[in-house]
C-alpha cells in the first residue's frame, strides 16, 4: 500500500514530546490485565494535560476470553465499569474494537473503533495533531490506518508494545497477538513514540502494600484499584507487578519521566526479533523510565 509522505522535517517536528495541552484517545484492552485500569483512571485524572476525545476497546486472547472478539467486548464492558465507578457515565465515548486480529497483511479489521478513528484524525489540524495512545493490540490504529492512510498525516501514535530494541526477543503479549498491524504502524510513517515493555516500562513496578498506603483510601476509584490488585495474585508475600500501561500517560504529562531519543523504526521478524535498517525513518524511543516520579504523580491525583 502506498502511504502518504511525510517529511522528515515534519516528522520529527511532531515526535518532540508535547508541551502543551494533549487532545487524544485511549485504545485499551482493559480487562486483560490490571494495568489498563489504572492507566484509564490516571488520564482521566490528568485533566490539565490531558483532553480524552474517545475511549476504544481492543482485542485480546488470552485465559481471561474466550477469544479476541470476547476479549474486546470484555474491554469495553470494563470501561463502562470504570466510568460507572468515577460517577462520568456518558461524558466519554466508548466504542467497540476489532473482534479479530488481522488475518492477512494490509487488509484492515471493521470495527466502529477504527471508523471513529478515522473520521476524529482527518477533522483534526495537521498542526495540532491527535495523540492516539494504545497500551493492548494495535489493531484498531492500524486498520484505521489502513482504511485512510491520510490519518498518518494528523496524527501522533504512542503505543506501549514489545520489549527493549536491546532484548534478546520481542515476544511481548501486545506485540504478538497481532504482528500484521505492528508492522503495518511500523512501516507505514506515523509519527510513533515506542515504549517497550522488559528493560524499559518493567520497572514500572508496585506492591500490595504500597497500592494499600496510597490508594485505597481514595474514595470509591482507589477501593476499585486496590481491589483489582490484590484480586490478581493469590500470595503477596514479597510480591510485585508491573503497571505497565502508565508509562503512556507518564510520558505525555511530563516527557523528563520517559527519556527517550530518536531511533530508525525497526524492523520485525517473523519470529519476533528486532533488526535495525538505518535507512528507514525515525521514530521516538523511549529508553528509561523514572519510576517514583510517575507513580508519585498518580497516587496524588487520586
Amino acid at each position: 500500500m502506498n502511504f502518504p509522505h511525510i517529511t522528515e522535517e515534519e516528522r520529527l517536528r511532531r515526535l518532540k514530546p508535547p508541551t502543551g495541552k494533549v487532545r487524544m484517545v485511549l485504545d485499551t484492552d482493559t480487562y486483560n490485565e490490571i494495568d489498563d485500569q489504572f492507566a484509564v483512571i490516571y488520564a482521566l485524572q490528568s485533566k490539565a494535560k490531558l483532553q480524552i476525545d474517545a475511549f476504544y476497546a481492543a482485542p485480546f486472547d488470552n485465559e481471561l476470553s474466550e477469544g479476541a472478539g470476547d476479549g474486546m467486548e470484555k474491554s469495553y464492558n470494563e470501561l463502562q465499569k470504570i466510568s460507572a465507578v468515577m460517577g462520568i457515565e456518558g461524558q466519554y465515548p466508548i466504542y467497540r474494537g476489532s473482534e479479530s486480529f488481522m488475518a492477512e497483511a494490509g487488509v484492515p479489521v471493521e470495527s466502529e473503533a477504527a471508523r471513529n478513528l478515522v473520521e476524529r484524525a482527518m477533522a483534526s489540524d495537521a498542526n495540532d495533531p491527535l495523540y492516539v495512545v494504545a497500551i493492548g493490540a494495535i489493531t484498531n490504529v492500524a486498520s484505521a490506518i489502513l482504511m485512510e492512510p491520510k490519518i498518518i498525516e494528523k496524527i501522533v501514535v504512542v503505543w506501549l508494545g514489545g520489549h527493549a530494541l536491546h532484548w534478546p526477543d520481542t515476544r511481548e503479549f501486545n506485540l504478538y497477538q497481532d504482528v500484521h498491524a505492528v508492522r503495518t504502524v511500523l512501516d507505514c510513517g506515523v509519527p510513533l513514540v515506542l515504549l517497550p515493555c522488559m528493560g524499559v516500562t518493567s520497572h514500572l513496578q508496585t506492591t500490595l502494600s504500597e497500592i494499600r498506603d496510597y490508594v485505597k483510601d481514595k474514595g470509591e476509584i482507589g477501593q476499585y484499584l486496590y481491589e483489582t490488585y490484590k484480586n490478581c495474585n493469590h500470595d503477596h508475600l514479597g510480591y510485585s507487578r508491573v503497571i505497565w500501561d502508565i508509562s503512556t500517560i507518564a510520558y505525555l504529562i511530563d516527557e523528563s519521566w520517559t527519556p527517550s531519543s530518536l531511533v530508525h523504526s525497526p524492523l520485525l521478524s517473523d519470529d519476533c526479533r528486532w533488526s535495525t535498517d538505518t535507512s528507514r525513518h525515525f521514530i521516538r524511543y523511549v529508553w528509561s523510565i523514572k519510576r517514583d516520579e510517575v507513580f508519585k504523580d498518580l497516587f496524588t491525583k487520586l
